[in-house]
């Protein structure tokens, strides 16, 4: 045995018994120690080490490194885990399954006490990166977990000479999340995210946030602004709880809130529906006496119903709700329904018919006198003036009474002069001549007086249904303003 080698097995052997290293620990001994002797073995020469820095910094940390246990050296130490949430993109939103599907950058921070080097041994190396499987982390699960995302898998951590580790690592995560659709599509949804362990109490692993609360709540740094929902800010909450009296527990809460762009929704279902009202109110211009309004509006409710089957498959559907649009769809076909009875009762109304009774005096009275003064009709003098003609008439019926009394005495005395029964044939002629002209001028008067209430009855009606048309569209769009600016 040479005495190089016989003077490193006495150095190797004083050293242990002078340190009282156990064998298990010798990788403790010293780097100038080793040093030394291995200048010794060289004829004094200090020689670097062959085995770069990394390599043997990791082979220090992890070659008795036990990473099923939590790396405190007392027990009674807790660790405190450190997270931090950025949020990149909001994926879909499941209203039917009620699931938020978001992409997150989740970092962690702890210490790990077993995990410390000092730099001058190792070329100065702070900070060193090592597979996620070797060492000790955290069970930080998600409370609202529901599936397994596509998330890329991150094999390291960064570990610095204080022993504090870094997990960084992006997910894509399905949660449970409630979500209200009713202002759909003026709506916000507050989705939350709750980190916590899953088997540690608060006595063993304790959580905190990274940064500051204002921080977060803020920061769309990395978030992907081009999608339907927006990113408002995100809030954090940390909490104490306990499950039946057992032993307590951290979490750590972050409100994700989100808006939803409407202007692709308003485009595509307000507008259509709201001109398709709008050529509702239009129809009332129509003449009322003409068949003409009822095949249009009889056309406006198909082309509604159509419109609805389309954008059935657009409007969000859960089984505990309704959207407001929704309700919005149906109160216009609603009103396309009672705008076509309206008018066909109008129309019948003013339907000239040969057997068709006289207008009772207290109608006349209601519609022609009080509704053309309340209702500010421009020609009401017209309505008022509706009575005359049968007086008119029947003083042109007095006048043709007369005239054919005379005309009668004449021929009777010309028939009683001359004999003749050519006359009294004119006679007979010319009386029923008299009397179908007096009938056909009364049915000329009912009709007219019929086409007058008509007329005033529907003013009325368009005008109520035009207050409930406009009472309902500003409520509503009142009630859209203040969920889009809250």
């Amino acid at each position: 045995m040479s005495e190089g080698l016989r003077l490193l097995l006495f150095l190797f052997f004083s050293v242990k018994h002078r340190l009282k290293f156990p064998s298990s620990s010798f990788s403790q001994v010293p780097i100038d120690l080793l040093q030394l002797v291995s200048s010794i073995m060289h004829g004094g020469r200090v020689l670097e080490p062959s085995e770069p820095a990394l390599r043997r910094l990791a082979h220090h940390l992890l070659a008795h490194y036990q990473k099923g246990t939590r790396p405190v050296r007392d027990w009674r130490t807790t660790t405190n885990v450190a997270l931090d949430l950025m949020v990149y993109a909001i994926l879909s939103v499941d209203e039917k399954n009620q699931v938020l599907t978001t992409y997150i950058w989740y970092r962690q921070h702890w210490t790990d006490e077993f995990l410390k080097w000092d730099p001058a041994h190792f070329d100065n190396l702070t900070e060193i990166s090592l597979p996620v499987e070797s060492i000790w982390v955290p069970d930080i699960l998600i409370n609202e977990f529901v599936d397994v995302g596509k998330s890329p898998h991150i094999p390291y951590v960064y570990v610095s000479h204080h022993g504090e580790v870094q997990n960084l690592k992006p997910i894509q995560v399905m949660t449970a999340c409630s979500l209200d659709i009713y202002n759909f599509p003026f709506d916000v949804q507050n989705c939350s995210l709750t980190f916590t362990s899953w088997l540690h109490h608060i006595r063993d692993i304790n959580l905190s946030l990274w940064r500051q609360p204002e921080l977060v709540k803020f920061d769309r740094s990395v978030f992907m602004n081009q999608g339907e929902w927006e990113l408002l800010y995100v809030l954090s909450r940390f909490r104490e709880f306990s499950v039946k009296s057992s032993d307590s527990y951290a979490e750590m809460k972050f409100y994700v809130v989100i808006r939803r762009r409407p202007l692709f929704y308003t485009v595509s279902l307000l507008l259509p529906s709201i001109f398709l009202m709008v050529m509702d109110i239009v129809g009332f211009y129509l003449p009322p006496h003409s068949g003409e309004r009822v095949s249009f509006k009889i056309t406006l409710l198909l082309g509604y119903s159509v419109f609805l089957i389309i954008v059935s498959d657009t409007l969000p559907a859960t089984a505990v709700g309704t959207p407001l649009i929704g309700i919005y769809f149906v109160v216009c076909m609603a009103l396309l329904v009672i705008s076509l009875t309206e008018t066909i009762l109008i129309v019948r109304l003013v339907h000239k018919q040969d057997l068709q009774p006289h207008v009772p005096e207290w109608v006349k009275h209601l519609l022609l006198e009080k509704a053309t003064i309340l209702l500010c009709i421009r020609d009401r003098k017209k309505f008022s003036q509706s009575r005359t003609p049968s007086l008119d008439t029947s003083r042109q019926v007095e006048n043709h009474d007369s005239t054919a009394g005379g005309t009668r005495s004449a021929l009777a005395f010309a028939g009683r002069a001359e004999g003749s029964a050519a006359l009294q044939e004119v006679l007979r002629e010319t009386t029923a001549i008299r009397q179908l002209l007096e009938k056909r001028e009364e049915f000329r008067d009912v009709a007219r007086e019929w086409l007058q209430v008509g007329y005033v009855l529907d003013i009325l009606l368009f005008r109520v249904y035009l207050a409930a048309v406009l009472a309902y569209s500003i409520t509503l769009g009142t009630l859209w303003s203040v969920w889009r600016d809250a």
